[in-house]
């Protein structure tokens, strides 16, 4: 099967189990509901391959080429047990999630610059040692990703770096989101409740519509002009140990 895939090659309902693809070019390739469960995809070129309602469990990425690929209503989560896709080193630039299923998920030393997730759900993901970042000369670095609608509960983000991007409507109950910088970041309708925010930075970040419930503000490490509403403050002041009563 691996000698009928290749550049722009497109698969439909087709099995890929077992599969191997070490350094294969699979570049721009189209694959429509298929399995690929326990393949292997190490060095391989992906480029801006596209992925409709496929199943790859237990898949492993590793420095792979994923730059501007799509996923649409994939399947990652290993239904029989708590592991989920590798993408350890993978280039993720320009990539795009929609409505994938990435439970446990881990992304390690991933570049994830322009990277969308949107509805997907992320629970339980590691994002470790990721960068978000491109440089551009000597000393610009922009930074952008976007996190649309996700189900992140439990997910690792700590010290994540996403200054100034979008995670509107996330849910990161419980998420680990020490040491990460969300500066100037788009919060709107996310679920912040006991999510770990020991040295975290919101400074400028929009949390309108955001529950709040046990933000601990002095936990942060910076959060000067954050963006809230004014029925969002008693929530603040309640994790600051104040009791605050009607007149």
């Amino acid at each position: 099967m691996k000698g009928e895939l290749g550049p722009g090659a497109r698969l439909e309902d087709e099995t890929l189990s077992g599969e191997d693809f070490a350094e294969a070019d699979l570049s721009d390739a189209v694959l429509l509901r298929c399995a690929l469960e326990d393949a292997a995809f190490s060095s391989t070129n992906l480029r801006g391959a596209r992925f409709e309602r496929c199943r790859l469990v237990r898949c492993r990425f590793a420095h792979a080429d994923l730059r501007e690929a799509a996923f649409e209503d994939c399947q990652f989560r290993d239904p029989d047990g708590r592991k989920g896709a590798a993408f350890a080193f993978t280039r993720l630039e320009e990539a795009s999630f929609r409505r994938c299923d990435l439970t446990h998920a881990r992304f390690e030393g991933a570049e994830l610059h322009d990277a969308r997730f949107e509805d997907c759900n992320l629970t339980g993901a590691v994002f470790s040692r990721v960068g978000f970042g491109r440089t551009f000369g000597r000393k610009v670095e922009r930074i952008a990703a976007e996190f649309v609608g996700c189900n992140m509960a439990l997910a690792g983000l700590a010290g994540a770096r996403l200054p100034g991007c979008r995670l509107t409507r996330c849910d990161l109950r419980e998420a680990d989101l020490s040491e990460a910088d969300f500066e100037g970041a788009d919060l709107t309708g996310a679920n912040l409740f006991q999510a770990i925010v020991d040295g975290t930075r919101l400074a400028g970040a929009d949390l309108r519509g955001a529950e709040v419930s046990g933000l601990d503000l002095r936990r942060l490490a910076s959060y000067r002009d954050l963006k809230i509403t004014p029925d969002q403050q008693y929530a603040l002041l309640d994790a600051m140990g104040l009791d605050v009563r009607p007149d």
